[in-house]
This record gives C-alpha cells, sequence and structure tokens, in this order.
C-alpha cells in the first residue's frame, strides 16, 4: 500500500492527540511515585495506613487527604541543608519542563493544522521540530523525575538510619510516569510525521499540492 499524504496528515494528528492527552493525564494524576508499605503495617500492627503514592504535586496517603508537595520556588529556604535544596531545584525544573512541553504541543498543534491544510514546506519542517523540542523538554523533565526519585530515596534511607525497615516497603513508579513515557514516544512520532510530511510535499511537483 502506497503511503500518502493524507494517511501521514492523519496518523501527525492522532499522534498529536494522544501525545498530548497522555501528558495531561500523567501531569494531573497523582501515581507517579508508588510506597507500599503493607508488610510493615502487618508487622507493627498500625491501624493507620503507611502507604502512599505521589504525583508532581502533591502526595496522599491511601485514607486521608492528599498534601502538597514542599513549593520549590517558595522564598525563605537559607536554613536549609544542601541536599534538600537540591531537591527542591530538581522539583521545580521538572514541574516547569513538563506542563512547557503541553505549551509547545499546543502551539505546534495549532502550526501543524495551518500547515496540513496550505501544504507550507516550511512549516510543516518547523511543526516537525517543534514538536521534537517539546519532545527533548518531556524526556529531560521524565529524566529530572527519575533522577530526583533517586536522590530523594537516599536523603530519606539516610534519615531514618533504621535501614532494615526499608525492606519491608515496595517502591515503585507509577502508570501516571508510564503515561509520560507514552507521552513522549508518541510526540516524537507526531514530529517525525511532520517531517516526512514535508518531504512528501517537497518533492510533489507544482500544481499538484492539494490533499
Amino acid at each position: 500500500m502506497k503511503l500518502t499524504l493524507n494517511m501521514v496528515a492523519l496518523f501527525a494528528a492522532l499522534a498529536g492527540i494522544f501525545s498530548f492527552s497522555f501528558l495531561i493525564a500523567a501531569i494531573s494524576t497523582d501515581f507517579w511515585y508508588l510506597i507500599d508499605a503493607s508488610k510493615l503495617e502487618k508487622m507493627s500492627n498500625r491501624t493507620e495506613s503507611l502507604s502512599s503514592h505521589s504525583g508532581l504535586w502533591r502526595t496522599c496517603q491511601l485514607k486521608s487527604n492528599c498534601l502538597p508537595i514542599a513549593n520549590p520556588f517558595k522564598s525563605g529556604t537559607e536554613n536549609i541543608t544542601t541536599s534538600h535544596q537540591q531537591l527542591l531545584n530538581m522539583h521545580g525544573t521538572f514541574v516547569i519542563l513538563l506542563p512547557l512541553s503541553l505549551v509547545v504541543m499546543t502551539f505546534g498543534g495549532m502550526t501543524g493544522f495551518i500547515a496540513t491544510l496550505a501544504q507550507v514546506y516550511l512549516l510543516l519542517i518547523f511543526t516537525g521540530l517543534f514538536f521534537l523540542f517539546g519532545a527533548i523538554l518531556t524526556l529531560t523533565g521524565l529524566s529530572i523525575y527519575i533522577a530526583y526519585s533517586a536522590a530523594a530515596f537516599k536523603e530519606v534511607s539516610y534519615l531514618l538510619r533504621e535501614k532494615n525497615l526499608l525492606e519491608h516497603i515496595n517502591i515503585q513508579f507509577g502508570w501516571s510516569l508510564a503515561f509520560a513515557w507514552f507521552s513522549f514516544a508518541t510526540e516524537v512520532l507526531t514530529g517525525l510525521a511532520f517531517l516526512l510530511m514535508s518531504r512528501m510535499v517537497g518533492l510533489q511537483p507544482r500544481g499538484n499540492s492539494s490533499i
């Protein structure tokens, strides 16, 4: 089956929609980081739940209200430790980069819509590169979040000192992070699809550029 401009345009549109939807779902949910302490609860005969799940903005206990994570942009943090300041800086970075990727996708979607209808070669290239730039922002934000999670775990391990307790706690990344990775993948595919469209438009003979 011959690949047509219509098919590539449809693929780019669907991939862009999926990428935007996945990232919206990831940013707005609180299942980036999961802590299952059910084994520890049974050992200590605790009635309250120690398990929790966290998002970019807040952390939630299973049977209580969610609490906001420390604001990384709040002033008056001169008395905190260097490691804590580093965590705040990392947190502030990825909470900026991931929403910024949404903004990039929004503008990319608008330029992509115009470029697809008008079949403007340079605008299609710009849109493709714009989406790839957004994918870089998403990837950078995800990488910093993973590094932030590892640093936070190391900090907690040091503060607890009773490291044997950690053997009874299961810590893992959640489905919100998986959605963000899906968003990154589809964002890359969207950018590549627009670059392919630009090549197809550039190879078309003049006077045959309608979809």
